[in-house]
């Protein structure tokens, strides 16, 4: 028997396992449902992002709170102040509000939060990943759960048709708004919904899509185990950087292989997305030292190590006492400080880092706090101070099973 939307909502977290839910809400018909029906049987919080996109956004921002406030509902609106960035502006937006929200969610203790996607989201996703050429990993489409920026987050509609969701909405009386960009043959994954519509008579349908896509999703799943079963002998995380034995990874059939090195450089450069894939074939064909997708591979004594590459986060400061590249610190409040690469300057002034264990080219690639030339603590070169720095992207085992 099918499950009700009812069902997915009361079902979508561990029974006692979480005292308050966070749930994003744009204002559209997705994450308008998903706020009702999570109201219906969780204590929830709510938030929405204003990208600052559309100048539309802030009234769409003041609906959400409308409706949160006759629900009872917290409610929250972040801002994003990088409406000017340069690049693929829809992909930085959606990146900053997974942090902002995380941000927003670890604040107040929340450590689970809904994303109101659905079986429409799903398939756009897969047509728009089969142009790319993806392979078994990014063709197993978005997972039910995963975690990131240190939450737990949650698709329990994954498997729903968004008409579904509109056909509940009107039957409540509650409604919503439509979002014009979705109509703009601008963006990519219009372009995808326009084809799947054309492509319905064919029976290629978002759930004939879905049933491929659980069965890919199962086959990634064995061999994401295959890998971490290799993983528990042979490979160690050791301060951000990821060390596999030479040996046993030559042993690896080449599928395995390029999925062990396409993840290892995911976790360790903190992006959502792996190397292009030619450039990670050529590294394949001869280990060797060299640089990839913001990480530095060396190969010697025996190991394959993985580690950031100190150039690739040069330019990023951030204020003190938050996020910064990969890592999270935490240590006393001071006036003026900021989060920065260590770098060979700071590196210069941790007197005991050899101490730490680590490889040069490992240290200067981890956080510094500083306030201005002066360097206030380094945690893990040993300089603490009272900080404290840790991954803030879990284990690298649980990025194997995360989507």
């Amino acid at each position: 028997m099918a499950l009700t939307l009812d069902d997915l909502a009361r079902t979508a977290f561990d029974p006692g396992a979480v005292p308050r839910v966070g749930v994003a809400v744009s204002g559209g018909s997705d994450s308008m449902a998903a706020l009702h029906l999570l109201a219906r049987h969780h204590a929830v919080a709510a938030v929405t992002v204003d990208h600052g996109l559309r100048p539309e956004a802030a009234a769409e921002a003041a609906f959400v709170a409308k409706a949160c406030a006759a629900l009872g509902v917290p409610h929250d609106t972040l801002r994003w102040a990088g409406a000017g960035a340069q690049g693929n502006l829809m992909d930085q937006a959606r990146r900053a509000r997974l942090r902002l929200i995380a941000e927003w969610a670890r604040a107040r203790g929340i450590g689970h939060v809904v994303l109101a996607h659905t079986l429409d989201d799903q398939a756009e996703t897969f047509v728009m990943r089969l142009a790319r050429e993806a392979g078994l990993e990014g063709l197993s489409g978005m997972r039910p759960a995963f975690e990131a920026e240190g939450i737990t987050w949650h698709r329990p509609f994954l498997s729903v048709r968004r008409a579904a969701l509109r056909d509940w909405l009107g039957a409540q009386g509650v409604g919503w708004i439509d979002d014009p960009s979705n109509d703009n043959p601008r963006f990519e994954r219009v372009r995808a919904r326009q084809a799947l519509a054309q492509l319905a008579p064919l029976g290629v349908t978002p759930e004939a899509l879905g049933a491929v896509i659980d069965h890919l999703a199962a086959a990634d799943g064995a061999l994401a185990r295959q890998l971490a079963q290799f993983g528990a002998t042979h490979l160690r995380e050791e301060a951000g950087d990821l060390v596999i034995e030479a040996e046993a990874f030559a042993t690896l059939d080449p599928e395995l292989q390029r999925r062990l090195i396409r993840a290892a450089l995911t976790w360790v450069s903190g992006e959502d997305y792996g190397p292009r894939a030619a450039k990670l074939a050529r590294f394949l064909e001869v280990p060797k030292t060299a640089t990839l997708h913001g990480c530095k591979i060396t190969c010697a004594k025996g190991v394959l190590r993985l580690t950031r590459e100190a150039k690739a986060v040069m330019a990023l400061r951030v204020p003190a006492g938050g996020h910064w590249d990969r890592w999270r610190l935490e240590g006393p409040r001071t006036e003026g400080a900021e989060i920065a690469v260590l770098g060979a300057e700071g590196l210069r002034q941790c007197p005991d880092w050899r101490a730490a264990g680590l490889p040069r080219a490992s240290l200067m690639a981890s956080p510094g706090v500083w306030r201005g030339e002066i360097l206030l603590a380094a945690p893990v070169a040993g300089l603490k101070n009272g900080w404290k720095a840790q991954i803030a992207r879990g284990t690298f085992y649980s990025s194997l099973f995360r989507r």
